[in-house]
């Protein structure tokens, strides 16, 4: 059963954080708001926590296409390749925001990711999932509950959500009605940006 957990959406309490960060540590999947919609994560370096996001997902972990959620941009020098310096200044821009950028991978990935050459990475204009991230040390993989055949209350009032998904998920933050419009995804792995997925993040004005 998932317990549902009411977090301030703009003044986060520390220790209801260290309690969401002992939840995934001990490979736990959770769902936590963004600054678009809701989002299931679970630690990217913990294997069973990721299989099982692949099997409420009904993909193969080998097949799934989870992006990484980052506190900030320090976590890009770990995890994709070196990009030029007009691809970073867009991120600058952009990010934190509503955006998932397709960047080519490093390899430092996981394990799970290593045959992968491309890594998304999302950093929400949300306090509560860079938190999160902050304090876990590293990134956690991400996928958003939005689903264009839902009933678009089952992707937005976190109530609803963990109803869907309560005996799927260990824990579920509340802090109030999310967005129905996913990240906007661009990818930048050729070094100029190209819309994968127009969602909530308009790119125009900061290119």
């Amino acid at each position: 059963m998932a317990k549902i957990l009411k977090i301030h959406p703009e003044n986060p309490s520390e220790k209801q954080i260290d309690q969401i960060v002992s939840i995934l540590k001990k490979g736990g999947v959770i769902i936590y708001p963004t600054d678009t919609v809701y989002g299931l994560g679970c630690d990217i370096f913990n294997h069973k926590a990721m299989e099982k996001l692949a099997r409420i997902k009904g993909i193969k972990l080998e097949k799934a296409q989870f992006s990484f959620v980052c506190s900030d941009l320090s976590d890009l020098a770990k995890f994709s390749k070196p990009i030029d310096n007009s691809i970073f200044k867009l991120l600058k821009r952009t990010l934190p925001g509503p955006f998932t950028f397709i960047l080519n991978a490093s390899n430092n990935l996981p394990s799970i990711y290593k045959n992968k050459k491309t890594v998304g990475i999302r950093i929400p204009d949300n306090p509560i999932p860079r938190m999160i991230v902050e304090k876990l040390g590293n990134p956690i993989a991400s996928t958003s509950t939005y689903s264009d055949d839902e009933i678009i209350e089952y992707t937005t009032d976190p109530e609803l959500i963990a109803e869907k998904y309560d005996k799927l998920v260990d824990w579920v933050i509340d802090s109030g009605m999310g967005d129905h419009t996913a990240s906007t995804v661009v990818d930048v792995t050729s070094g100029n940006p190209v819309i994968l997925r127009q969602g909530k993040g308009i790119l125009e004005p900061y290119l």
